[in-house]
C-alpha cells in the first residue's frame, strides 16, 4: 500500500512538472511573437513608404548606390526622407538604410567606398543603418 501512495505521489508531481514546463514553453513562443509584431509594426525599415524620387550617388568603386527618396506626410505629418542601398554588382534586394523625420531634401555624399554621410548622419554600407524612431 505505502509503495502505490509514493507511485501516485511520483506521477502527481511528474504530471506538474510537465504541465509548468509547457506553460513555460507557450509563454516564452507568445511573447516571442508580440516581440516580433511590435518590431514588425513599428520598426522594421523594410515597411516604409516608397516616397517620390529625390536624388541618388554611386559609391567611388561603383559597388553600391544610394537613392533618396520623400514621403509626402500628409496634412497630420511631415515629410520624411528614406535612402535606399543597392548593390550593383548583384541581384540582391535593395534595402533601406536611411529614414528620418522633417526633412525633404537628401544630400548624399560618398566618404569612401564604404563610408556614406546622408544629410550629417555617416553611415558605413551595407551594416549600419539610421532610423529617426531608434535615436
Amino acid at each position: 500500500m505505502e509503495i502505490k501512495e509514493m507511485n501516485v505521489k511520483y506521477e502527481e508531481k511528474l504530471f506538474i512538472k510537465k504541465l509548468l514546463n509547457r506553460m513555460l514553453i507557450a509563454s516564452l513562443i507568445v511573447i516571442g511573437l508580440v516581440g516580433y509584431g511590435v518590431y514588425w509594426a513599428f520598426f522594421d525599415l523594410e515597411r516604409l513608404p516608397t516616397g517620390e524620387y529625390l536624388t541618388e550617388e554611386t559609391s567611388p568603386d561603383g559597388k553600391y548606390t544610394v537613392k533618396a527618396y520623400v514621403t509626402n506626410g500628409g496634412a497630420t505629418t511631415a515629410n520624411s526622407v528614406r535612402g535606399e542601398l543597392t548593390l550593383n554588382d548583384s541581384r540582391a534586394k535593395t534595402q533601406n538604410i536611411y529614414w528620418n523625420y522633417r526633412e525633404d531634401s537628401a544630400t548624399i555624399i560618398w566618404i569612401d567606398n564604404n563610408t556614406v554621410v546622408i544629410n550629417g548622419h555617416t553611415l558605413d554600407v551595407p551594416g549600419d543603418k539610421f532610423d529617426f524612431r531608434n535615436q
